[in-house]
C-alpha cells in the first residue's frame, strides 16, 4: 500500500483521538495530533480542518480561517481538489452561521470552482440557504433530489434542512417545521458529506431557529438540549457553541429571566477571548444587554 494511502488510513484513528482530546479539553493531546499529520498526503488536511473547527467554537475566527486556508492549500498542492473543495465548504457554512454572507458566497463560489461533486454541492447549497440567498440554493437542491431520488441521506437529512432554511428565510416558520419532519429518525446520525468527526444535528439547529421565530421558547429548548446533550456527536462543531446562544434566546421568549441571563453568561464566557467583530457576537452582546 503506497504511504499517503497509508496516512489517510491512519488519519481516521488521529482524527477520533483528536475529538477524544477534544471532549476532555486536553489542549497538548490535540496538537500532538495536529503535529502527527504534519505534511502527511490525506491527513494534514484533516487534522487542520478540525483545528479550524476548534477556533471557530471558541470564537477565534481569525484563526480558524488560517487553519481552514492551510487544509485547503494542504490538498490542493497534492491535486486532491474534491476533498479541498469540502473544507473550503465546511469554511463558507461557518461565515454564514456567523453572520458573514458576502464571505460565504465567495468561499462557495471558490469551492464549486476546484470541484463539485454532489457533496460538496449540498453544502453549497445549504451554506446558501443558511445565508438566505433562496434562488440558488432551491436551484441545486432540486437538481440534487432529481440526480439522487432513493439516497436516504439526502432525501431525509439535507434537502429538508435545506428546504427548512429556505423556509425561514422566507418568514415561513412553520413550513420549516413541516419540512423537517421527515429528518426526526435520522438528525442524531453521521451523515455524509460529514463535517471531520460526526455530525453536526443540523436539522436540530435549523428546527429550533423555527420554534423561535415562532415564539415557542420551550420548543426550542428542547431541541437545543439536544446539540448540548450530545457532544460526542457534535464534538468541536461551531453549532455546539451556537445553541448555548440559541438556547438564551429560547429561555429569554420563555419569560425566564434568570436562566436566559445564565445562558447568555455561559456564552459569552465560552466566547471570552472570540474575536470582537463577530456578528453573531455583537447580537449576543446585545441581546444580553437588555436583560439586564
Amino acid at each position: 500500500m503506497q504511504t499517503a494511502a497509508l496516512w489517510q488510513m491512519n488519519a481516521y484513528l488521529h482524527a477520533d483521538m483528536y475529538g477524544i482530546a477534544f471532549l476532555e479539553d486536553d489542549r497538548q493531546q490535540m496538537q500532538l495530533q495536529v503535529t502527527w499529520a504534519s505534511a502527511k498526503p490525506g491527513a494534514e488536511d484533516w487534522l487542520l480542518s478540525l483545528e479550524s473547527d476548534t477556533h471557530a467554537f471558541y470564537g477565534h475566527l481569525g484563526k480558524a480561517r488560517d487553519f481552514s486556508r492551510r487544509a485547503v492549500e494542504s490538498d490542493r498542492s497534492n491535486n486532491e481538489m474534491q476533498t479541498a473543495a469540502l473544507w473550503q465548504m465546511n469554511a463558507a457554512l461557518r461565515e454564514a452561521e456567523f453572520g458573514y454572507p458576502e464571505r460565504t458566497r465567495r468561499d462557495t463560489d471558490v469551492a464549486l470552482a476546484m470541484a463539485s461533486p454532489r457533496d460538496v454541492r449540498i453544502l453549497a447549497a445549504l451554506a446558501l440557504a443558511r445565508i438566505g440567498d433562496t434562488t440558488r440554493a432551491q436551484g441545486i437542491a432540486e437538481e440534487l433530489a432529481r440526480r439522487f431520488p432513493v439516497n436516504t441521506v439526502l432525501n431525509y437529512y439535507w434537502l429538508p434542512t435545506i428546504r427548512a432554511s429556505n423556509e425561514i428565510h422566507r418568514g415561513k416558520p412553520a413550513e420549516a417545521l413541516r419540512i423537517l419532519e421527515p429528518s426526526a429518525p435520522y438528525e442524531l446520525g453521521y451523515p455524509e458529506p460529514q463535517f471531520e468527526n460526526g455530525g453536526q444535528l443540523y436539522p436540530v439547529y435549523v428546527r429550533s431557529e423555527a420554534y423561535l421565530l415562532l415564539r415557542q421558547g420551550q420548543q426550542a429548548v428542547t431541541e437545543l438540549q439536544k446539540i448540548l446533550q450530545h457532544r460526542g456527536i457534535v464534538q468541536n462543531s461551531p453549532l455546539h457553541a451556537l445553541a448555548q446562544l440559541g438556547l438564551a434566546r429560547a429561555y429569554a421568549l420563555s419569560g425566564d429571566t434568570a436562566k436566559a441571563r445564565t445562558a447568555y453568561q455561559d456564552f459569552l464566557t465560552l466566547w471570552k477571548d472570540a474575536d470582537p467583530d463577530i456578528p453573531i457576537l455583537k447580537q449576543a452582546k446585545a441581546e444580553y444587554a437588555k436583560l439586564q
